[in-house]
């Protein structure tokens, strides 16, 4: 179980983040609309990843379980993409 300190952290580290993905889309000059996207993106599976592996605790959690929540986020990325597609 981590303790209060690593939590606390962890939640900077998401700000911080958070901070990042408003600052690509603040400075048009600076990032244009591509780099501010895939910047985004970059920082949102990095959040993802923080969430899962401390707030529900996945980094404790038997390797099943995690490799079984990574099967479900692909296939749930493979569905999106397929949508997508569909709509087209």
């Amino acid at each position: 179980m981590a303790s209060i300190r690593t939590y606390s952290l962890i939640y900077v580290a998401l700000i911080l983040l958070a901070t990042g993905k408003f600052v690509f889309f603040h400075f048009p000059e600076i990032f244009n609309y591509q780099v501010a996207v895939g910047g985004t993106m970059v920082l949102a599976v990095i959040k993802v990843g923080l969430i899962a592996g401390y707030f529900q605790h996945l980094r404790d959690e038997p390797r099943s379980v995690t490799y079984l929540m990574l099967t479900a986020a692909f296939m749930v990325f493979l569905l999106t993409l397929a949508a997508g597609y569909s709509i087209q």
